[in-house]
């Protein structure tokens, strides 16, 4: 799993993050999984497009899987949509012509009056955005946006932290959509 600090888990008491709770939640019946959370807090898409290789490497082998989970880091970097959908689209390519299995997770809200409120249209453009060019190439996409926005336990969440990273519920809140949105097209039934 590649991604920013809402992959590394930053601000879970627990320290599992989405990423330990979904792998968690895998039966592994058939295959053993070994969940790589390889989250740069603060990353941008141009960051990650630079490093996804070296990082997945040694790490995908004959049967290995690839998660993108991708949040706000464009918006703050003040990245034009255009070159975050390039960035994704370009690794995106580069699964599907190798033949690896790819999800996306796009980015979720912004807590309304927190500090990234200004943000919130900007999530909104980004999120159609990568939707799209999942959609073109076939690649499950698990869009955060319509699950989140509104939940009173998200927000609470967010709220209680620093408004930008969950805690232990919103975690969770995030680890369910991924697994109820295109975790299981990764693994074998």
């Amino acid at each position: 799993m590649l991604g920013d600090e809402l992959v590394a888990g930053t601000g879970d008491p627990r320290a599992m993050g989405w990423v330990g709770r979904a792998a968690a939640r895998t039966p592994q019946e058939g295959f053993r999984l070994t969940a790589h959370a390889l989250g740069v807090p603060g990353e941008t898409t141009s960051g990650l497009s630079a490093r996804w290789q070296a990082e997945t490497g040694g790490r995908l082998g004959r049967h290995g899987r690839l998660v993108l989970g991708l949040g706000h880091a464009d918006l703050r970097a003040g990245t034009v949509t255009a070159r975050s959908r390039l960035n994704v689209a370009n690794i995106l390519d580069a699964c599907v012509e190798r033949g690896v299995p790819v999800l996306v997770v796009g980015p979720p809200p912004v807590l309304p009056g927190g500090p990234d409120d200004h943000l919130a249209a900007g999530v909104r453009t980004l999120d159609d955005a990568f939707t799209e060019v999942c959609q073109r190439r076939g690649v499950p996409y698990v869009g955060l946006l319509a699950g989140l926005t509104g939940n009173p336990d998200w927000e609470a969440d967010l709220a209680a932290s620093d408004g930008r990273v969950p805690g232990q519920t919103g975690y969770g809140l995030i680890a369910y959509l991924v697994l109820h949105g295109g975790w299981d097209l990764l693994f074998p039934a």
